[in-house]
């Protein structure tokens, strides 16, 4: 947000993070993005909320987030040497007037990562960093994980858990498209 001129300030969303039964990747990732979106947006009723939510997909399961270290080789093992869809959704809510619901725009990216092959102390030697604790799949391409991935196909925000074109289309659809912010003379 900040290198697109964009302000902001974090508010984390306390929501529960699992997949419903039968949901798909793409509703699942949406439908977290909303919930978190509207968990702070009472707090910031007067202003713009953005929330963001983000699966890996391998074989028609959904990966969330690991558990502890384990769940995160294992992870990393399964989608070593494989390539895995990576879903991010986003939700931007806007201002409130009194007595009515804020406006709400909702959708989903995705990108294909393909990993490289690698062996278990690969992925123990990752996991050990503490880097996929808080990330889908287990890994962040915007650190350490980019030495795991081979090809990317698609968005890397997208990967990275912010697709920039799906934010740009959203803010669009709000009435509210990007403009880029030219520096003034001499500045």
């Amino acid at each position: 947000m900040a290198s697109l001129g964009i302000d902001f300030h974090v508010h984390a969303a306390n929501v529960h993070e699992t997949v419903q039964e039968g949901e798909s990747p793409h509703a699942c990732a949406q439908r977290l993005s909303v919930d978190k979106a509207r968990a702070v947006a009472g707090e910031y009723a007067s202003e713009w909320v953005l929330a963001g939510d983000t699966v890996v997909t391998i074989g028609g399961d959904t990966l969330g987030k690991p558990r502890d270290e384990l769940d995160a080789i294992a992870m990393l093992m399964r989608l070593q040497g494989r390539t895995h869809h990576v879903i991010s959704g986003l939700a931007l809510i806007g201002p409130a007037p009194p007595f009515t619901e804020a406006p709400t725009f909702a959708g989903t990216q995705l990108t294909v990562v393909t990993f490289r092959s690698f062996g278990a102390d690969t992925a123990r030697a990752y996991a050990s960093t503490g880097e996929p604790a808080d990330k889908a799949g287990g890994y962040g391409i915007q650190g350490k994980g980019a030495t795991l991935v081979d090809r990317i196909d698609g968005d890397y925000t997208c990967i990275v858990g912010l697709p920039v074109p799906l934010l740009l289309r959203l803010l669009e659809q709000a009435g509210r498209p990007y403009r880029f912010t030219l520096p003034t003379e001499g500045g």
